[in-house]
């Protein structure tokens, strides 16, 4: 099976967190369908509103939330309150293990990435690239995602 390539909104704060390598957990109320070696490309959500980096994912963890909170709280970026609160309701949580992140070494504005992909719009939660929509996904100055 071949990796794929999903877009995933992120709110700054831990999108910052991600990037500096203090989160090493993304936290989802409902899981992409992803595998190890997927890539995320990170879509940093208002105010900043443009795509800042990407990350390759280790494995998902799937869990009853007080279970995922033991194995991965520590590495959330966030508090068990929060946590708690995130998930509430949920008999199921998961975490995107992260296995490296990196930035892009030029942010690209939302308005730039409506420009260059046709009817882009950055989704709420996540969005799948398909393959074959890989090669017409630019990420910045004309060089694409594939």
């Amino acid at each position: 099976m071949s990796n794929i390539a999903f877009l995933i909104s992120i709110k700054p704060r831990f999108a910052e967190m991600i990037f500096s390598g203090e989160k090493t957990v993304e936290l989802r109320r409902v899981p992409p369908k992803v595998n190890a070696g997927d890539l995320a490309l990170v879509y940093v959500s208002s105010p900043a509103m443009e795509l800042q980096g990407c990350f390759e994912v280790a494995r998902v963890i799937s869990a009853a939330p007080t279970a995922l909170w033991e194995k991965v709280g520590a590495q959330s970026g966030i508090t068990r309150l929060e946590f708690r609160s995130y998930f509430h309701g949920k008999s199921n949580a998961y975490a995107l293990v992260i296995k490296r992140a990196w930035k892009l070494p030029t942010p690209i504005r939302l308005s730039v990435l409506r420009d260059q992909n046709v009817g882009f719009h950055p989704p709420q939660n996540f969005r799948y690239i398909r393959e074959d929509n890989l090669a017409g996904f630019t990420l910045s100055g004309g060089r694409n995602l594939a």
